[in-house]
């Protein structure tokens, strides 16, 4: 069943199911915020349905209850492949179902059929200076496509908003397709020869992505494949999540609700981590001489840099308090294709040594790594050296997630976000003083 098709079986049942949830259950409180949290960035408040992913403290982020094993297993894979196709967790992720194959091959016959980027595009991005920084050129081209908004189109147009989900799904097929040539481009023109590279017809999503951006190995491509998957979503509390589900709240069109999304993802604190955690681990292997210190020598150093006031960049998570599943898939690639790198082999060093100083060093709630503590290691050993382009790969993958979301948003009727904000002085009187 092509998937419009299986989308429109799937919101007819999810939309009697909610109708019924709310009638029965409204009234049930799922969750309280306390003044801690109204000041702490309303971290661990329920208040928000995101159906596409949920993340479990000790399990990790599941997708449609799939967890990242089980993703890696189940969804389908190029032959002689053994990492899994992003065209099949989006599949998973819009419709709740394991693809088929056939499935997979119809969704990327659909995107290669919808790649074709528009002439202004190209000469925008032309245009901007050369040392834009890669997430602002990002944001940029994806704007850029916002005139071709069917969405826009149809609500101008006076469509029911019962049908609202169609064309945003139109408007989100048409972007996805689009994403990998526009940052390849990116990283072409920022630090290579300027030239752009045309996609393969005979490559999926993922290859062609790391193809358009020069890179024609098939190990690269499997690591473009799963870097994709495992990047897709992170339920939708994440400040890029959150910020393309508010601005979509509004009746924004995917590309305003994207563009606002990847800004936020941009930011030092969500998307650049992977960055962070590269330069510091790469600094720490200078200051030793370039050799792989004892596990001394390296207690040592992180004793010193949690002293000084600063954190282990990559360890630590707001919800996770186990090692992190994408951190596990990551480390189990480097062990089959680059086990003796040495920025690597420091980072296997750090996995041993850092939780126990961690636990011992008493303030961190979770010792363990998450996915940025590997991903950059990744990307250097293949030749991605440029640290700033990162977050826009980072990008290309979260799209999946952030706008398979808006596409329910837009089935399930779900209103203007508009939580109530208080200030201090009312903390004081009606908290404090009552």
């Amino acid at each position: 069943m092509p998937l419009k098709e299986k989308l429109i079986q799937k919101i007819k049942e999810t939309q009697g199911e909610i109708k019924s949830l709310v009638k029965e259950y409204g009234s049930k409180v799922i969750s309280e915020a306390t003044v801690e949290q109204a000041y702490g960035g309303m971290r661990g408040i329920k208040c928000m349905v995101w159906e596409t992913s949920l993340l479990d403290p000790m399990e990790g982020i599941r997708f449609r209850g799939y967890s990242i094993p089980e993703v890696r297993e189940k969804l389908p894979k190029v032959k002689g492949g053994e990492e899994p196709l992003p065209e099949g967790i989006f599949w998973l992720l819009l419709t709740g179902e394991l693809p088929t194959k056939k499935d997979v091959k119809e969704i990327t016959k659909d995107w290669q059929s919808r790649s074709e980027v528009p002439n202004d595009t190209w000469k925008i991005l032309k245009l901007l200076p050369r040392d834009m920084h890669p997430m602002t050129q990002f944001s940029i081209g994806i704007m850029s496509l916002q005139p071709y908004s069917i969405f826009v189109k149809k609500y101008n147009e006076g469509v029911s908003k019962a049908e609202f989900w169609d064309s945003t799904y139109e408007d989100v097929m048409n972007l996805l397709a689009k994403l990998p040539a526009i940052a390849g481009y990116i990283y072409r023109k920022t630090y290579k020869d300027g030239k752009r590279i045309r996609p393969k017809k005979n490559l999926d999503w993922g290859a062609n992505f790391a193809h358009m951006m020069g890179i024609d190995e098939l190990e690269y491509y499997e690591l473009m494949r799963l870097y994709l998957v495992l990047h897709c979503d992170h339920e939708g509390g994440n400040v890029s999540a959150h910020t393309t589900h508010l601005v979509g709240s509004a009746l924004s069109d995917p590309y305003y609700s994207l563009a606002a999304g990847m800004n936020g993802l941009a930011g030092p604190l969500h998307g650049l981590a992977n960055q962070e955690v590269l330069r510091w681990i790469q600094g720490f292997l200078e200051k030793v001489g370039g050799k792989i210190p004892s596990s001394e020598e390296l207690s040592k150093a992180l004793w010193d840099t949690l002293n000084s006031g600063q954190v282990i960049p990559g360890y630590g998570h707001a919800v996770l308090r186990k090692t992190d599943p994408r951190y596990t898939a990551q480390r189990e690639f480097a062990l089959k294709h680059m086990p003796n790198d040495d920025l690597f082999k420091l980072v296997s060093l750090i996995y041993e040594v850092a939780p126990d100083i961690l636990m011992k060093h008493g303030k961190a709630k979770n010792p363990w790594p998450n996915v940025d503590a590997h991903s950059g290691v990744l990307q250097w050993y293949y030749g991605v050296k440029e640290y700033d382009f990162y977050t826009v790969m980072f990008g290309v993958s979260r799209a999946m997630g952030v706008l398979a979301q808006l596409i329910w948003d837009r089935a399930l009727g779900l209103p203007i976000e508009r939580p109530k904000s208080i200030t201090t002085e009312w903390i004081k009187q009606n908290v404090i003083n009552k």
